[in-house]
């Protein structure tokens, strides 16, 4: 059978039983902020497990796409080495909501194994938990498996949970066993290749409280799980997942791409390693991931390298994981139809992802090379003569850089392949690992993920110095978290505790920011801060009941304002939280007495909230832009919020066009004008907000109540802010900037409001100074032109010179003619001038060649204008017709034009007989 009729004779089956078929969910859970990737087909029917909420049906059967690449789950490691490990796969489920059991799902799991697909019953086994006696008596009395392979086991091996508490209960799994000694119970849950799981029966029965005592739960589920790609396998009798025809179509695409055969069990590694990775990738940003450097997108990331480094092994150096998107749709589009329809979206992304990491990939490999040899020179006796040994499988280049860095060693070149089985006992010192500096500097300099380097390690036979690795990634995520300390550090403030305070009640400060400004309140808490070494000076710092000051959070920058005491204002200058108390810095330059008790007005600067509050809003509006213009890969990456301008990080893979700009400024803009009033739901629960549809994303932390901003159905996201309260108040928001900050992550800067208007006025003046400057230009450009001009001019009236050298003569009149180079006319007409003046008794013909044209000038010098009754608007008209032209003019100077360049020296030739015809 083909994968295509074993999947669809699974959901036919369970037809057959009254299930509905249901879609997979995606791969990117997004209403799951707890879930990195969909890793089981229960995922979907969380709510239902959870008692939280339900479905129209109460039997349901999918395939559904997983992803398993961290946790418990982290099958990454094995990939490719084995013949069943994936990061993707398809998981074939049945369930039952409350409905039918044990006997129903043990029944029909061996009809459709024996019956249906009819495997071998011999070589069938099955595992209940140790204690379930029902589910051991059901396997004898509702199928005819042999009694012996029924086995019992465990909670390791028979007993699912979701989590530390919750739904939870046993499992029966059912093995098949492909060996010869298929009668041997030891092979069961022992991690014999030739003997593996196919199905997993789970009965949640129990609901586990925070004591960790089991309750019986009044519904009882059920929830099944068989791996697609294996009983693939198993029906096609193939020994490798990689030999079905899930894989088939696309190891042939790497074959065709690298031009090497799948046969060495050297290329088979890389080529089952690439195509793994590249149904992973496809899937993943099919439904809305991208590459990244955080959460999910990281390991997109790490995946993607992964891929494009054993693509090394096969000689594959330009980017071509995304030329294997389009085997993947031609082969699995139809069963899910988003992989086709985002095809060309995800093709861009990976070849994007691709030619970035190219442009390190080679310099990171040479890099690791050399400290891969380091390392083992380090490692190795310096008393013996050195036999390479090929366990560690270095390349004949990589031996020669070993060769040339080990000094005082005598090395036996004779067979560098030679293989010495006493080599690691005799001249290694122990294990050989790459020390953890070189570890990090191909992490953050190459972008080399630690468990690539891991691998080209363990290719090699070494090891890496993982947890060195770690403490010094550790290490420089504090120097970022010092950098980043709060700004109370400019006042050697530091406040960890409240213990220094004098404080009056322990309440917590309630926050009145979202609904006023002003705010009258009691302080409850009071500390005085001097300045180090005894400077005078220092600050004040308040606690008070209540505040209508916000606290940075989430982007959003501190408010500021005043605490105004009887009459007096005092400036707030900063604000922080402790222990869910604001603590608010005063500039007390005056040294009003305060104490704990006293009440006074806590006053926000309103002009600089308003502003705040609208690029805040604008933020939530751009966000929704992107995602509509660009995609729903698209979230927020980081932010700044404050009064004069926002900053918006977001994921995204490539830069952003300027025509997309305008689309999404165009949109947000758009949506503004509707007046969209605010519907701001406060501390409301977290399935209630997730109900709504509200935006949230992996990573990020929600508590049991949290608060959802909602401007119509255009905008609907968790945040804490301060916002407008209707859409029209921001004005117009416009991009001022898009840059990029990271790989895969671009920023926006954008201006709202009062911004606006600096923008337009800031630009207005650009305008007007650029005026100014154009006009200096201009001038100077004029000056410069007329120097340059003069200065051609001047070189050209050097060809008078050579003019005036060569008379011809004609009863007594001497005639000055020639071909001369100009620019214009005007040139042309001043060395008519500059010849004139420089004769006398004479006359003068230049010819030149302008735009493909004849110009030609001919001047009288006064005497024979009086004296012979010569005309230089006769002449030149005359020598016109000669090139098929005409013209004319005064008797001292004349011009004319003519089309026959060619005929040029034809006229020359014939202008001692011009003038002698008006003599």
């Amino acid at each position: 059978m083909t994968s295509r009729e074993i999947r669809q004779q699974f959901l036919d089956f369970f037809k057959s039983k009254n299930h509905r078929i249901v879609p997979s969910s995606p791969v990117v859970p997004f209403d799951d902020p707890t879930l990195l990737f969909t890793n089981a087909g229960m995922n979907q029917f969380k709510d239902v497990f959870l008692g939280t909420g339900t479905r129209e049906y109460t039997r349901a059967a999918d395939t559904q796409k997983c992803i398993r690449v961290s946790g418990k789950h982290n099958d990454l490691e094995e990939v490719g080495y084995d013949t069943y490990h994936h990061t993707f796969f398809e998981m074939l489920g049945n369930w039952s909501f409350g409905d039918y059991y044990k006997a129903e799902a043990i029944e029909w799991g061996w009809e459709l194994l024996t019956k249906v697909w009819k495997l071998p019953k011999e070589r069938l086994w099955a595992t209940v938990f140790r204690t379930d006696n029902e589910a051991f008596e059901l396997w004898k009395t509702k199928t005819d498996i042999n009694p012996e392979h029924i086995l019992r086991f465990d909670e390791k091996d028979n007993f699912w949970e979701m989590g530390e508490t919750g739904p939870c209960g046993p499992c029966s799994e059912i093995h098949i066993n492909l060996s010869d000694d298929f009668n041997n119970p030891k092979f069961v849950n022992a991690g014999v290749p030739e003997c593996m799981e196919i199905w997993n029966l789970v009965f949640i029965q129990y609901n586990r409280d925070e004591k960790g005592k089991l309750h019986e739960l009044p519904a009882k589920h059920v929830d099944t799980g068989m791996g697609f790609e294996r009983v693939c396998a198993i029906l096609q009798k193939k020994n490798s997942n990689y030999d079905t025809d899930v894989f088939t179509h696309l190891i042939n695409g790497i074959v065709k791409l690298s031009n090497i055969k799948y046969a060495a069990e050297e290329d088979k590694i890389p080529m089952r390693v690439i195509a793994d990775h590249a149904r992973a990738l496809t899937f993943a940003i099919a439904d809305g991931a991208v590459p990244g450097n955080e959460g999910r997108g990281y390991v997109l990331r790490r995946i993607l390298r992964r891929a494009a480094r054993y693509g090394r092994k096969l000689n594959l150096h330009k980017p071509f994981i995304y030329e294997l998107v389009d085997v993947l749709v031609k082969t699995m589009g139809d069963v899910f139809p988003e992989i086709k329809e985002k095809q060309a979206f995800v093709e861009k992304v990976i070849k994007a992802e691709e030619e970035s990491f190219n442009a390190t990939l080679d310099r990171g490999i040479e890099e690791f090379n050399q400290s891969a040899a380091t390392s083992l020179v380090n490692a190795i006796s310096r008393d013996t003569v050195f036999t390479p040994f090929a366990t560690y499988r270095f390349e004949q280049q990589d031996w020669e850089i070993i060769i040339n860095q080990m000094n005082g060693v005598t090395i036996d070149k004779t067979n560098l392949k030679e293989i010495d089985k006493e080599f690691l006992n005799k001249y290694v010192k122990g294990s050989v690992i790459i020390p953890k500096e070189d570890v990090f500097k191909l992490h953050d300099t190459y972008g080399f993920p630690v468990d690539l380097t891991n691998v080209m390690a363990r290719e090699k036979g070494f090891f890496i110095d993982e947890d060195g690795f770690n403490k010094l990634m550790e290490e420089q995520r504090q120097k970022g978290r010092e950098a980043a300390k709060d700004k109370f550090t400019s006042v050697n403030i530091v406040l960890n505790d409240l213990s220094s305070f004098e404080i009056s009640d322990s309440a917590r400060t309630e926050f009145t920011g979202y609904e006023e400004l002003k705010s009258e309140a009691k302080i409850i808490g009071y500390k005085r801060e001097n300045l180090p070494d005894g400077k005078a000076g220092g600050n004040d710092l308040v606690i008070l009941n209540k505040t209508p000051f916000y606290v940075e959070a989430g982007g959003q920058i501190d408010d500021l304002g005043y605490l105004i005491l009887e009459t007096t204002p005092l400036n707030v200058v900063d604000v922080t939280k402790v222990d869910n108390k604001t603590v608010h810095v005063l500039e007390n330059e005056k040294n009003k007495p305060l104490a704990a008790g006293k009440k006074v007005l806590a006053q926000v600067d309103e002009k600089r909230r308003w502003d705040i509050m609208r690029n805040h809003t604008a933020t939530h509006f751009l966000h929704a832009a992107l995602r509509n213009i660009l995609g729903t890969h698209v979230h927020q990456a980081g932010s700044y919020v404050g009064p004069d301008r926002l900053r918006f990080d977001f994921t995204h893979f490539s830069k952003v066009e300027e025509t997309q700009l305008k689309e999404i400024e165009s949109l947000v803009n758009e949506e503004l004008r509707k007046n969209y009033e605010l519907q701001h739901h406060r501390n409301i629960p977290f399935d209630e907000a997730k109900k709504m549809g509200a935006l949230m994303f992996f990573g990020d932390k929600y508590g049991d109540k949290v608060n959802v901003v909602q401007f119509g159905e255009f905008t609907k996201e968790f945040c804490g802010g301060t916002h407008v309260k209707n859409s029209s108040q921001i004005g117009l928001l416009k991009i001022i900037s898009e840059s990029s900050t990271a790989s895969g992550v671009r920023r926006i800067e954008a201006v709202t409001g009062s911004g606006v208007e600096r923008f337009i006025e800031s630009q207005f003046e650009h305008l007007r100074s650029s005026d100014e400057k154009i006009a200096e230009l201009l001038d100077e450009k004029k000056k410069l032109e007329k120097a340059l001009s003069g200065w051609k001019l001047e070189e050209k009236k050097e060809q008078i010179s050579t003019v005036l050298k060569n008379p011809k003569e004609v009863n007594g009149i001497k005639i000055y003619k020639a071909q001369v180079s100009a620019e214009n006319n005007d040139e042309i007409k001043s060395l008519g001038d500059e010849l004139r003046e420089k004769t006398k008794g004479s006359v003068g013909v230049l010819f030149s060649v302008l735009d493909n044209k004849v110009v030609i000038v001919c001047v009288v010098t006064d005497d024979l204008i009086k004296e012979r009754k010569l005309s230089a608007g006769k002449i030149v008209g005359e020598l016109a017709k000669l090139v098929d032209g005409g013209g004319g003019g005064r008797p001292h100077l004349a011009t004319a034009g003519g089309k026959d360049v060619s005929k040029i020296p034809l006229a020359l030739s014939e202008v001692e007989k011009v003038v002698s015809k008006f003599l």
